[in-house]
């Protein structure tokens, strides 16, 4: 009797840690067709939605680069329809994804009145948070913007900082976003060298530094830019704890789908990133 106990508690914990891996929900995700750098055409869309359904991903938030140099198109209604007539298609072809619309806005000093207008896009349409977009050539202070967002009630997601060579370099600059409230998502392709060693040095300090609060995919591809939400969570299970990673790659982004508060990484207990070479490659900065 006993033996049998041991060996369902056993197939309990399989199953748990398998079902686990199996919701995660994509916050940065550029797999809409024919709207930006991501896939061209409906079939490279389809293919990247295979993707990340295979990548145990269940809902993904579709986000267009949105202003910037996409300042004429990927207005909040068209993304809406994109979505809509996307949904349609994965469901006609047997695809088990969810999608959402938002939107990666590119940082913009209209961005607050454009919100109220209805012309760019919060994460899952849900009126909390944002996904901003800084500009890779040049440096700019976000922290007025952050401000007037919240004056909104809405709060700002950082995307991908680790590869913006500012922050890389100077990482304590976001110290201030996020006292005003701002959250920080981190790339997993990024975590796996995928970008570079500076950026992966960057990803893995901001997670074990506990500033960042999501990991998503920020996939464009099959090629270069492929999902990777699998790996990511392996990794950071096996680098700072299983309770990180549950809480990167599946409760927080949960939680922006559904218009919650996010949980911040520092308020769990999390063991410091031990690899020498991020560590002693991160000294130069």
């Amino acid at each position: 009797m006993k033996d049998i106990d041991e060996k369902l508690t056993v197939v309990k914990k399989i199953g748990y840690m398998k079902s686990e891996r199996e919701h995660y929900v994509d916050i940065h995700c550029h797999c809409l067709p024919a709207v930006d750098d991501g896939p061209a055409t409906l079939s490279e869309s389809l293919s990247l939605c295979r993707a990340l359904a295979a990548d145990c991903v269940t809902d993904v938030i579709a986000t267009p680069h949105q202003l910037g140099r996409f300042s004429d198109c990927n207005e909040a209604g068209q993304i809406r329809e994109q979505v809509s007539a996307l949904n349609e298609q994965l469901e006609r072809n047997g695809i088990c994804l969810s999608v959402v619309p938002g939107g990666d806005v590119r940082v913009d000093e209209r961005i607050c009145q454009l919100l109220e207008a209805d012309r760019i896009l919060t994460l899952a349409d849900g009126g909390r948070y944002i996904l901003l977009e800084l500009p890779h050539e040049i440096f700019i202070d976000i922290e007025p913007l952050i401000v007037e967002l919240a004056s909104l009630g809405v709060q700002a997601i950082i995307s991908h900082p680790e590869r913006h060579s500012v922050l890389a370099k100077q990482p304590k600059i976001l110290l201030k976003w996020l006292a005003r409230g701002a959250h920080l998502q981190v790339t997993g392709g990024s975590l796996l060298g995928e970008f570079g060693p500076a950026p992966r040095n960057a990803a893995w300090h901001f997670l074990s530094s506990r500033w960042a609060s999501f990991v998503a995919t920020d996939a464009h591809n099959l090629d270069g830019r492929r999902p990777r939400m699998k790996v990511a969570f392996e990794q950071i299970s096996i680098k700072l704890g299983h309770a990180v990673a549950r809480l990167v790659c599946i409760e927080n982004p949960l939680r922006v789908l559904e218009g919650r508060d996010i949980q911040m990484i520092r308020s769990i207990g999390t063991r410091k990133h031990t690899d020498e070479r991020v560590r002693s490659s991160y000294r130069q900065y």
